[in-house]
């Protein structure tokens, strides 16, 4: 059994203890929340859980395998230096961080001291990535021919969402939150890990007056391996939720629609979906808790590194500028 401890049990840190709970080899057995009454919900909610005093005392307790991190993103690396200094594998949330020179002096520790830590972009272990990989990776036999154009469309009814009300007012504002950090960022993951960095051309964004409030709109043209990108997101209409990326080939397309949902399809044949968006989110999401358990053991895992996330940061950081 593999030991997890927990930093930050707000909306990303419920749904984690929820996924890891009664799992065969990853096992929650330390949190801890600086919000005294969310802290009391999580541990009566789990009672096998024992809360430690502080993040800095959790970290220090013995017998753990790994840390979580589902801070907001201020603390996140110095956390991880912490969790490293205790010899613990970490998995931290997105975005990485706010200080890029911090970031990157941990990623050369990491890779100095061969320090095992990832990022969760949940699309590392979807289908829709391993299809993508396949068809224009630099592996592939190009089965759907060339690749012509990237476009990734995403609306939302109210930003934040509604079940992402709890996380706090930082995902609303300017600073550390808005939609492109929080979700254009994992299809930002997606496109460079197929095709590699990034450029941005030409970015739009709309701001709030209040110089406070996240972005309302933004829309942008990048290239990716002499590939055209477009992205269109904004806030309207009545999904809370609305995502969808669409790569089209000379020999056919591939869609990704509502996270995990994937569809394909070649000139002159129907469309075929590779499975409902549901079981494809729960394969995913089982195969992803797999490579979680292969890190904490030194093992060869997908899970994006520290510093795969920190290029995908620098993209979206780069279209937030306009």
């Amino acid at each position: 059994m593999l030991s997890i401890g927990v930093v930050g049990l707000g909306v990303m840190g419920q749904r984690m203890l929820a996924r890891l709970a009664g799992h065969a080899r990853l096992r929650v057995t330390r949190v801890w929340d600086e919000n005294p009454e969310v802290l009391a919900r999580a541990l009566a909610h789990y009672p096998l859980l024992r809360a430690a005093t502080g993040a800095e005392a959790l970290i220090r307790e013995p017998g753990l395998h790994g840390l979580y991190i589902a801070t907001p993103p201020g603390p996140h690396i110095a956390l991880t230096e912490r969790a490293f200094d205790a010899g613990l594998a970490v998995l931290c949330e997105k975005p990485l961080t706010t200080d890029f020179a911090a970031a990157r002096a941990c990623i050369e520790r990491i890779g100095r001291e061969q320090r095992r830590a990832a990022v969760n972009y949940s699309l590392a272990s979807s289908t829709g990535l391993a299809q993508l990989q396949l068809a224009f990776g630099a592996a592939s036999r190009r089965p759907l021919g060339a690749l012509n154009e990237v476009s990734i469309e995403l609306r939302f009814a109210a930003w934040p969402r509604p079940w992402q009300a709890g996380a706090g007012a930082w995902l609303s504002q300017r600073a550390e939150g808005g939609f492109a950090r929080e979700v254009l960022s994992h299809f930002i993951f997606v496109l460079q890990r197929v095709l590699g960095p990034a450029q941005v051309v030409r970015s739009q964004v709309d701001y709030p007056e209040d110089g406070i409030g996240s972005e309302r709109a933004l829309e942008a043209e990048l290239v990716a391996a002499g590939v055209p990108v477009t992205i269109r997101a904004s806030l309207g209409g009545d999904r809370a939720d609305d995502n969808r990326m669409l790569w089209r080939a000379s020999e056919g397309e591939i869609e990704l629609r509502d996270w995990f949902g994937v569809t394909q399809q070649r000139q002159g044949e129907r469309v075929q979906s590779l499975g409902d968006a549901e079981t494809l989110r729960m394969n995913g999401m089982t195969d992803q808790l797999y490579h979680w358990a292969a890190m904490l053991e030194g093992r060869s895992h997908s899970l994006p590194g520290f510093a795969e996330a920190l290029a995908v940061q620098t993209t979206i950081e780069a279209l937030l500028v306009g």
